[in-house]
């Protein structure tokens, strides 16, 4: 066995068997919890509410090991199995040119790793949100955006993909920080982009339409110098009875999106205390913050990648027979899908800076609108959209970008007795 490849094996076991060690502690710490409503809660949450989020959440968790055996079977297939080998050989019968071949390959190998999730999101979508009251959509309007998806990731990604193939082509050892000032450029129009070119595919935006709460959001905007293009709301119960606001798009396409969902179960003052929270997230400067990290991973990571494509060992161990003609494309292939064993154990430190946003978030609001009405529309969120009162702690410290129920809700009581 090459050193790489007991590596590679060593670090997927390891990720695997966290992963099930996670979900099954999540599991067993909420059902522990589940006959009984945190104190802090019991006032506002019924028993039958809470218990409705820890079945939930028991029903997602335990639908993920199915996606988590899934993922591995077809690393392993890809990779030890011979997949890409297979692919690579298939492809090359057609195309002699290696873009047009690595291109193929690329496209073709994401497609079946697309296609072995259809059937896990179908079932979540219409058993899972289904059973609990959740889910709106129809299989038709499943499909159509499984195909508007499809259609959008070959008009953006298609130039992307070819140009990144370029460049590792032709742009010799130092093709990485070329190919990354590529990603960058991408990921910033996209960003400008987003709010009025690809969300309106997938859902219908109309102005605000209520003068009073109207009045108060500009308002609020006013006295925290945030200009964007317009307030909408979105049809987000045409997919789902879960709520949420958000803002996005970069520059002068800001804009502020509530689902009308939210605006249906909250009132006025706890919408203006959610938007607070929201422009926090913009005034301490978290999106710049998260996209300057983001390019700097990448940097690191295509880096990494420019090193490992030159050395024998990475693509032997893993699968790939240097014989069979190894390309930037096999390299980018390889590079990508088994990168998440070895660094899904620092997913805590990205989680934990993503919570340590929300805490900021939420200070910002308490000053600038009201920690009381935060608490209470965060409260009717969590009910709403049944998230558990109850996760597991190192299960929350791995994957959660938001801070636990319990912490954020006494994080805020005290910034309102603080305020007051």
């Amino acid at each position: 066995m090459q050193p790489f490849t007991a590596i590679f094996l060593a670090a997927l076991i390891l990720t695997l068997g966290t992963r099930i060690w996670l979900a099954t502690r999540h599991i067993r710490h909420i059902q522990a919890h589940r006959d009984r409503v945190p104190t802090e809660f019991s006032s506002q949450i019924t028993l039958e509410a809470h218990q409705k989020a820890a079945d939930y959440t028991c029903a997602r968790t335990r639908l993920g090991y199915v996606s988590m055996f899934l993922e591995v079977i077809v690393l392993m297939i890809l990779t030890l199995g011979g997949g890409l080998n297979l692919l690579a050989g298939l492809w090359s019968s057609w195309f002699s040119d290696p873009i047009t071949h690595g291109a193929a390959l690329i496209i073709s190998t994401v497609l079946l790793m697309s296609a072995v999730g259809i059937p896990v999101s179908y079932y979540r979508t219409f058993v899972i949100e289904e059973q609990f009251g959740f889910n709106k959509m129809t299989p038709q309007m499943f499909f159509l955006d499984l195909a508007k998806q499809g259609i959008l990731a070959v008009l953006l990604g298609m130039p992307l993909l070819l140009g990144m193939l370029w460049l590792m082509e032709g742009m010799g050892a130092n093709w990485w920080f070329y190919a990354w000032l590529a990603w960058m450029a991408f990921n910033i129009i996209l960003l400008a982009i987003f709010p009025t070119w690809i969300a309106p595919i997938f859902n219908k935006f109309t102005p605000l339409a209520d003068p009073s709460l109207k009045t108060r959001i500009e308002q609020l905007m006013r006295k925290c110098g945030f200009k964007s293009s317009g307030l909408f709301v979105m049809d987000g119960s045409r997919r789902s009875n879960h709520g949420n606001a958000y803002f996005t798009g970069f520059g002068k396409t800001k804009r502020i999106v509530f689902f009308d969902t939210l605006l249906s179960r909250l009132d006025i003052s706890e919408i203006e205390a959610v938007l607070a929270h929201e422009l926090g997230h913009f005034k301490r400067h978290h999106v710049i913050k998260r996209i300057a990290l983001s390019f700097s991973m990448s940097l690191l990571f295509l880096w990494g990648l420019g090193y490992l494509m030159q050395k024998n060992w990475f693509y032997e161990g893993l699968g790939v027979s240097v014989s069979s003609v190894p390309s930037p494309a096999i390299a980018l292939l390889l590079f990508f899908i088994v990168m998440p064993a070895f660094t899904f154990l620092f997913q805590p430190v990205s989680s934990l800076y993503s919570r340590k946003h929300e805490f900021e978030a939420d200070e910002y609001a308490a000053r600038n609108a009201s920690a009381t009405d935060l608490t209470r529309a965060l409260v009717k969120l969590y009910q709403d959209n049944a998230s558990t009162l109850t996760p597991d702690p190192l299960h929350s410290a791995f994957y959660d970008s938001h801070p636990p129920a319990a912490q954020r809700v006494a994080r805020l009581q005290s910034l309102a007795r603080n305020n007051a």
